[in-house]
């Protein structure tokens, strides 16, 4: 099976209103994505999908998909996608850093890989090491507390079982709404919280003693 063509595709997704996330990065409301498609001469196609936002991971979508189509692809065509490591050593050798439009060829190749053999990716890398159970989390963003209390009731009603509050925003309210969200799922549900880089040191000194009390797993 050989590459025979690669494709990068821009999309972008708005976010239901009531469910933009608000960090201490700001309001996020679409996401924007480069989605690649994989040809192989066999007729299998694998697909892969890049993160496009510049604040976290330094590309965009003309970026990526310039790069992906004009740069990494032609390295990669004729090649084997399931020699995952010429394909990496190809990529590193045309372009450096570009890492989620790398990745997003990577996972593309993997995809197709798995087709190919009729198997789940996780297999071809060596099969499960631990129970496949895996524990659902939900990013809750910065809203004010009551909304956040809410939101975070109805996300744990629905079967998550671990809530991340977002923090970062001042804070008292950041103590108030992991405060309420806690309150509202109880003590059983794990709760995380993150501040995407919204605290000083002097900031996380004076939440995170008071915030000891609300059970804070990470």
């Amino acid at each position: 099976m050989k590459i025979t063509k690669i494709e990068a595709i821009p999309a972008r997704i708005p976010l239901k209103p009531e469910r933009r996330m608000k960090s201490a990065l700001g309001s996020h409301e679409v996401s924007d994505f480069v989605l690649v498609r994989l040809s192989t001469d066999s007729g299998i196609e694998g697909c892969g999908e890049a993160t496009a936002t510049p604040r976290w991971s330094g590309e965009t979508v003309r970026g990526a998909q310039a790069m992906i189509e004009d740069v990494l692809a032609p390295a990669l065509i004729g090649c084997d996608p399931s020699d995952i490591d010429s394909i990496e050593e190809r990529m590193e050798r045309v372009a450096v850093y570009n890492w989620f439009a790398k990745s997003a060829i990577e996972m593309a190749c993997w995809d197709a890989v798995g087709k190919d053999a009729g198997s789940p990716v996780y297999e071809l890398l060596g099969g499960p090491v631990r129970d496949l159970t895996i524990r659902n989390r939900f990013s809750l963003g910065a809203y004010p507390p009551d909304v956040a209390a809410q939101r975070a009731a109805e996300r744990v009603s629905v079967g998550f079982q671990t809530i991340k509050v977002k923090v970062g925003t001042g804070n008292e309210t950041d103590i108030a709404r992991v405060q309420a969200v806690r309150e509202a799922i109880g003590p059983d549900i794990e709760m995380t919280i993150d501040a995407n880089g919204g605290w000083s040191d002097a900031d996380a000194r004076y939440c995170l003693p008071r915030l000891a009390e609300f059970d804070i797993a990470l």
